[in-house]
């Protein structure tokens, strides 16, 4: 009858204690990964899930968008330039019973020549809602409901109601982009703030 020694069990022990120790740390770590992405992109992790059909795919590129925006260089506006678009918005606005139409149009090119301003690049709108969703996932919505209004309307399907809700959307978005660098102290973004945090 062949035995096997005891030290071979105790090994066999050790191997599949360190197994099941170091799959409780994976998974325990994928939980707290998956938590601290909920928690960053709010409704927007949601919106990604079910966009990419699973929650792998989804933090796979929610943390792709993070990477990227570390590369670029956002920064806050000089309260002079804020104060001229501040300006500019309110005209725009000024403009609305006129020409709803045109002011969708405008109130999309001020809200990318903002944030070509702030530092993001000007990739399709998926590429541009998806940077800002790092820093601003509250207002990444905003941006997704003003775009659709606008394609609704340059296929000739929305009122003037639409109109003014995609202008509302467009004003929320732009409100948090306005953030202003005042004299040589600089306002810190979210995401800067977690970094020295």
């Amino acid at each position: 009858m062949n035995t096997i020694p005891l030290q071979w069990i105790i090994v066999a022990g050790v191997v599949v204690f360190a197994l099941i120790a170091l799959a409780a740390w994976f998974f325990s770590r994928k939980k707290k990964q998956s938590e601290r992405l909920q928690h960053r992109f709010g409704s927007e992790y949601g919106r990604t899930v079910g966009e990419l059909g699973g929650r792998t795919k989804a933090e796979a590129e929610l943390k792709a968008r993070e990477k990227r925006v570390e590369q670029l260089t956002i920064t806050p506006l000089a309260p002079a330039e804020a104060a001229r678009f501040s300006q500019a918005w309110s005209a725009l606005q000024g403009r609305f019973v006129d020409n709803p139409k045109g002011v969708v149009v405008q109130a999309d090119q001020l809200v990318r020549e903002l944030m070509l301003k702030r530092g993001y690049p000007m990739g399709d709108f998926e590429r541009r809602a998806a940077d800002i969703s790092v820093d601003h996932p509250a207002v990444v919505e905003h941006y997704r409901a003003a775009q659709a209004i606008a394609a609704r309307d340059d296929r000739g399907e929305a009122d003037t109601e639409e109109l003014r809700k995609a202008v509302v959307h467009y004003r929320v978005l732009f409100d948090e982009m306005l953030e202003v660098r005042e004299g040589k102290q600089e306002v810190l973004s979210a995401r800067e703030m977690a970094v020295h945090a």
